[in-house]
């Protein structure tokens, strides 16, 4: 398994901005093709279009269906013949069309298993339409095309930390009422689970954030934290969820106290997204858990105002990638661990002494800081030390 080449799919998003850009600059380093076969989902023309716009010698064979794809090359999938405008910097309904007939037939393809894992260019949600209405967004729509009835849940990563957010997307007047206990635990368990099987870390340490802050007088929470959040933490601990807080988002962030954690659970997208950004202003990788599918993306927008002009740094798309295709292997390696499980460590007929000798006593405690800090950094470099450079010269 670790031989195989992945066949990751990559969309090339929104055709004014730079997602040809960020692939054309990933795969100019030659390791990359050592490291995975790419399907870009898209237009001929509008590849052709940006490749020489930017100057860039990138080549790529043109294939009309996902099963010609050959190892040791870039392969470009048309997903729709006919012409599209390419406006550099514009939203335009037909670059938001574009970046959708590559998402639709990417999700076509995966019924197929014509790929291994998905990573999609940026895009801009409010330029595409679905059947006359708003794009939800591109988790949102991959969670409804294939997430058979479950809700998907967006990790950010970078080299400091993961988090998720309770509420993402959500306006903050109604996010106490979304702060209940069974979502609490619904989406810590959700990201305990995707650290184990996905991320490879066997019994992840989940910080989860306070709503509301600490009154000064009696050190209590808001009716948020008393009704649901400290409920869920109980009952998760309960399930062996190594779920810890709440802690208050400022002292959590400002002291530092995240990087005793595998995983931060914010409760509203400022909340923990604003830290996030100022903690790594310019790495990012998306990771969208709870699907089917491996699926990430790089944290960025599509770019307009550096569209076309060779501005771009490639090292974000190229992590998310890598990231990628880290969760393609542990998540394969974790299920097949689990298809034939180590026996027992003892026979039933023994005495209660041998049992406990290899028990495991479950951990309640709500210490926030172990002696040694297990890393939050993405697997990303030292999986890929011996196959490819995880940043290039451009």
């Amino acid at each position: 398994m670790e031989d195989k080449k992945i066949r990751v799919a990559i969309t090339h998003g929104d055709t004014n901005g730079i997602g040809y850009e960020l692939i054309f600059k990933t795969f100019d380093d030659p390791a990359m093709l050592e490291l995975c076969t790419p399907i870009i989902y898209g237009s001929p023309k509008a590849a052709v279009y940006h490749r020489k716009v930017l100057n860039l010698n990138t080549q790529f064979t043109i294939i009309n269906s996902a099963n010609e794809a050959k190892d040791g090359r870039i392969n470009l999938l048309t997903t729709y013949e006919e012409e599209t405008k390419i406006d550099l910097g514009q939203a335009t309904p037909e670059s938001g069309t574009a970046a959708l007939k590559a998402l639709d037939k990417a999700m076509s393809d995966f019924r197929e298993e014509a790929y291994d894992v998905l990573v999609t260019a940026p895009i801009n949600d409010s330029n595409i339409k679905v059947e006359g209405y708003p794009f939800p967004g591109d988790t949102q729509y991959l969670e409804t095309c294939i997430g058979e009835g479950k809700k998907a849940l967006v990790i950010l990563v970078n080299e400091q930390i993961r988090l998720a957010c309770l509420t993402e997307g959500m306006n903050i007047k109604d996010v106490p009422a979304a702060i209940t206990q069974e979502n609490v635990e619904e989406k810590t368990r959700l990201f305990f689970n995707t650290l184990r099987r996905d991320f490879r870390i066997s019994n992840p340490r989940i910080a989860i954030l306070a709503l509301n802050p600490q009154t000064s007088e009696n050190g209590k929470f808001g009716k948020e934290e008393e009704n649901a959040i400290i409920p869920a933490i109980k009952e998760l601990a309960d399930q062996g969820v190594e779920a810890f807080g709440p802690y208050p988002a400022e002292d959590f962030f400002g002291n530092g106290e995240f990087t005793a954690f595998d995983g931060v659970m914010a409760m509203y997208h400022d909340q923990g997204f604003a830290p996030f950004k100022a903690l790594s202003p310019d790495y990012g990788v998306i990771y969208n858990a709870g699907l089917p599918l491996i699926a990430t993306a790089s944290d960025q927008t599509t770019g307009y105002d550096k569209a076309g002009k060779d501005l771009e740094d490639p090292n974000n798309f190229r992590h998310a990638i890598y990231l990628a295709i880290d969760a393609f292997r542990n998540r394969t390696q974790y299920d097949e661990a689990g298809v034939h499980p180590l026996g027992k460590l003892y026979h039933e007929k023994r005495d209660e002494s041998e049992k406990s000798r290899f028990g495991i006593p479950k951990k309640h405690s709500n210490t926030p800081f172990p002696d040694k800090k297990p890393s939050t950094a993405s697997n990303t470099k030292e999986d890929h030390q011996n196959t490819a450079p995880t940043q290039t010269t451009e």
